[in-house]
C-alpha cells in the first residue's frame, strides 16, 4: 500500500439505487445540504435536543444504510453529508470492508455507543474486524432534523479529520523493534510507544530487511505521518530493528506518566546520548516528549547558570543576591510564594531554592548581551540549531536572542524559550558529563546520518553546575521528589506559566549515575508536584 497520494473518493454519487428502489431526487439534494438529509415537511423546524425516539430512529436508519454499503444514504442522516459520504464510500471501496454488522449499545442521552463486526477482504486474503465507537445525535441547524453529529471517529475511533481507511500491500515491511537488552518492544506491552514504533517502521522498514504484508491502515491527512496499522490480513516477514531503549526504564516511564494527565518523559544515557525511554500520556496522542515546543520554566536555570559561570559573571560560591522582586526593563519579576529573600545569597543558594530575582539581576551584568544565552545554548549544549537526527522527528529546542523583558524571562525558562523533555534531558546530560552527545533512538550506523556536535562545557563549569544540581536534589526544591534515591543524584525543578491557564506547567529534570531524565506535565503545578515523581520513578528503575 505504497503512498502515492490519497485515494480519490466521491461520496455523493455512491449507491443511488437501494434494493431496486429509487433514491429520490429530493433525498439526494437534501443529502448535500448543510444539515445532511431531507426535511420533515413541517412548517416550523423542531428545536432543542433530540428526544429518545428521535435518537433511536436516526441511529437505526444510519446504521442500516451503513451496513448495506449505501454511503450516500447513510451520509444523509448526518450533519455533514459530503465528508461523511466520502469516508463511508472509502470504507467499502478503498478499505474493502464488507459484511458489516452494527450493534448499538445503551444510549446515554443523545450519545450512542456501538460495536462494529465486519470482514476485510483484499487480494485473496480476508480477516475479521471488530471495534467499538460511538456517535452523538444533534438537532440540524436549519431543518430541525435529528442528525448524526459527524466526526470521522464515528466510522473508526482512530480516524481524524482528513484521514481515510485503506487496505492493500503495506507501505513498509513490518519491523520487530528490540531494546538494548534484546527485548521485543510492542505497542501492546508499551502503549505510548505505538506512534513511535509506527514511525520507525515507516522510516526503517526496508533497511531492517523485512518483506511487506497486506494490511488495513489509517492513511493520515498529514502525508509525513506514518500509516497506523489496524488489521493484518497477511503477515509480511518482519525485519529486526535495534533501538537504544531499555525495556525496564521504558516500563517505569509508561507507568509513571499514567499517573498524571498530559505528561511526557524522556530518559537518556549521558555517557553516550542513547535514549533509554520515551513515554507520553496525552489525549491527542502527540509525541510531546520529542516534539513539544513549550516553556520549560526554571529547569532552564541549568543552562542560565552555566552561561553566568562561563562569562565570568559569578561562580557557584559567588554572589547571587535574592531580593523579593527584581525589575528588568519595566517588567517586575517575583519569586514563588514562601521563598525567603536573601541579599547575601550565593549562586548555589539561589539555584537550589530556585530564586527568580537572583537570575534576573545577574543577566544585566557585563559582558552579557541579548545573544549570550543563545550562544551558550547552541555552542555549549547543542540546543536550538535545528540539526538533531534522533532517528525520528524531534525538536531540538529554541533559545532565541531576545531584547526587552524577554531577555530576563528567557533566563527563567519563560519568554520565547521553547523546550521539551528530550531537550531538557539532554541539557542535564551535558551538565553531568560536560560533553554534548546528541540524543538518538536508532544508531546512526543504520542509515549513515551524522549526529549534531557542540563544544560542551569546561570541566570547571560542568563540575559547578553538577554540584548545584546535587544540592538541589538533597537540600533544595527537588529534595522531596528525589528522596530515597541512592547513588550520585542531582535535579532541578521548574514551573512554567502559560497564558490562559490557571495552573502552571510542571517541569523536573534530574540525574542518577549514568541516567538523565526530564518530564513535564502540562498544568501539573509546581515541578515537584507532578513532573518530579515521574522523573524519580524513571531514575529509580535503572538500579
Amino acid at each position: 500500500m505504497r503512498k502515492g497520494g490519497k485515494a480519490a473518493v466521491v461520496g455523493g454519487v455512491f449507491a443511488l439505487m437501494v434494493g431496486g428502489a429509487a433514491y429520490g431526487v429530493h433525498d439526494f439534494v437534501s443529502a448535500m445540504s448543510g444539515d445532511g438529509g431531507g426535511g420533515t415537511g413541517a412548517s416550523v423546524p423542531k428545536s432543542g435536543p433530540p428526544d429518545r425516539d428521535e435518537v433511536a430512529e436516526t441511529t437505526g436508519k444510519f446504521f442500516a444504510a451503513w451496513e448495506k454499503g449505501q454511503a450516500t444514504r447513510a451520509a444523509s442522516y448526518t450533519d455533514n453529508a459530503q465528508d461523511a459520504g466520502a469516508l463511508l464510500a472509502a470504507y467499502g471501496d478503498e478499505a474493502h470492508i464488507g459484511d458489516v454488522r452494527i450493534t448499538p449499545g445503551t444510549a446515554t442521552g443523545t450519545t450512542v455507543p456501538f460495536t462494529v463486526k465486519a470482514t476485510v477482504t483484499h487480494a485473496g486474503e480476508s480477516a475479521p474486524l471488530t471495534y467499538r465507537s460511538e456517535l452523538t445525535v444533534v438537532r440540524g441547524r436549519t431543518t430541525g432534523r435529528a442528525l448524526v453529529d459527524w466526526e470521522p471517529s464515528v466510522v473508526h475511533p482512530e480516524l481524524r479529520d482528513g484521514d481515510t481507511l485503506v487496505t492493500g500491500e503495506s507501505a513498509q515491511p513490518p519491523v520487530e523493534a528490540v531494546g538494548r537488552e534484546g527485548t521485543v518492544l510492542t505497542k501492546e506491552e508499551y502503549p505510548s510507544l505505538g506512534p513511535i514504533l509506527d514511525t520507525l517502521r515507516e522510516k526503517y522498514g526496508e533497511k531492517a530487511g523485512g518483506t511487506p504484508g497486506v494490511e488495513l491502515v489509517v492513511r493520515h491527512a498529514d502525508e509525513t505521518a506514518a500509516d497506523t496499522p489496524l488489521l493484518t490480513l497477511a503477515k509480511g516477514r518482519p525485519g529486526k530493528l535495534r533501538t537504544t531503549l531499555s525495556a525496564g526504564v521504558q516500563t517505569a516511564a509508561e507507568k509513571a506518566v499514567k499517573r498524571f494527565a498530559e505528561s511526557s518523559v524522556v530518559a537518556v544515557k549521558p555517557s553516550t546520548g542513547e535514549v533509554l525511554a520515551v513515554a507520553n500520556h496525552r489525549r491527542d496522542g502527540f509525541n510531546a516528549a520529542f516534539q513539544g515546543r513549550v516553556a520549560p520554566g526554571s529547569t532552564m536555570k541549568i543552562l542560565t547558570a552555566a552561561m553566568l559561570i562561563d562569562n565570568g559573571v559569578t561562580t557557584m560560591n559567588g554572589p547571587a543576591p535574592c531580593p523579593p522582586t527584581a525589575t528588568w526593563q519595566s517588567q517586575t519579576f517575583k519569586n514563588l510564594t514562601g521563598l525567603r529573600p536573601n541579599e547575601g545569597a550565593t549562586l548555589a543558594h539561589s539555584f537550589l531554592h530556585s530564586c527568580n530575582t537572583a537570575f534576573v539581576k545577574l543577566v544585566d551584568e557585563e559582558p552579557l548581551t541579548d545573544a549570550s544565552l543563545t550562544r551558550e545554548a547552541q555552542e555549549r549544549f547543542g540546543i536550538g540549531r535545528d540539526d538533531w537526527k534522533t532517528g525520528i522527528v524531534s525538536f531540538d529546542g529554541s533559545v532565541p536572542a531576545s531584547g526587552g523583558p524577554d531577555r530576563a524571562a528567557n533566563a527563567l525558562g519563560q519568554g520565547q524559550v521553547q523546550m521539551n523533555p528530550l531537550t531538557m534531558a539532554s541539557v542535564t546530560a551535558t551538565a553531568v558529563t560536560g560533553a554534548f552527545r546528541q540524543p538518538y533512538l536508532v544508531s546512526p550506523e543504520l542509515d549513515g546520518r551524522r549526529l549534531a556536535r557542540a563544544e560542551g562545557l569546561s570541566a570547571s563549569t560542568a563540575a559547578q553546575v553538577k554540584q548545584m544540581m546535587r544540592l538541589t536534589a538533597t537540600q533544595g526544591t527537588a529534595a522531596e521528589a528525589m528522596a530515597g534515591l541512592g547513588g550520585d543524584i542531582g535535579a532541578k525543578t521548574g514551573s512554567a506559566e502559560v497564558d490562559g491557564n490557571d495552573t502552571a506547567d510542571s517541569w523536573f529534570t534530574g540525574f542518577r549515575n549514568d541516567v538523565a531524565a526530564a518530564a513535564m506535565a502540562q498544568q501539573g503545578g509546581r515541578g515537584g508536584d507532578a513532573a518530579g515523581p515521574i522523573v524519580a520513578a524513571v531514575l529509580r528503575a535503572d538500579s
